[in-house]
């Protein structure tokens, strides 16, 4: 039993992804994913609010709730998947809650949450 623990834990060390910012629930973040059309990779920016974090270890997933052209969507990514390239902290949010599904009925300044602004120096420590 204590072997495949440790052997559980070596894999979730190499599969965690190193270029992702500590971020909570209610924070905007820039989410940079690769894409793949065709043969070429390119990355494409996903920016939204994280509306849960849940799991641990390697199965650990967060979601991200933006507007696209008057809908919501939410999109779901896990922290060790390899398309994500990087996670960037814009605004830290001020919520009370760890999921935030309220928001989903939630239309125009009634689903903003209130936030401070991330400067890079703040972003980078």
């Amino acid at each position: 039993m204590a072997k495949e623990t440790n052997l559980v834990r070596r894999v979730s060390v190499k599969a965690a992804n190193k270029n992702i910012q500590a971020f909570s629930s209610g924070d905007t973040v820039n989410v940079f994913v690769k894409v793949k059309e065709g043969e070429k990779e390119r990355v494409q920016l996903y920016k939204g609010i994280v509306t849960k974090i849940q799991g641990s270890g390697a199965a650990k997933t967060f979601t991200v709730r933006k507007i696209s052209a008057g809908v919501g969507v939410e999109r779901t990514f896990p922290f060790s998947s390899p398309a994500l390239d990087k996670v960037e902290l814009v605004n830290v949010g001020k919520v009370r809650r760890s999921k935030l599904y309220y928001l989903r009925s939630l239309e125009g300044k009634a689903a903003k949450i209130e936030s401070e602004l991330v400067s890079a120096a703040k972003a980078e420590a």
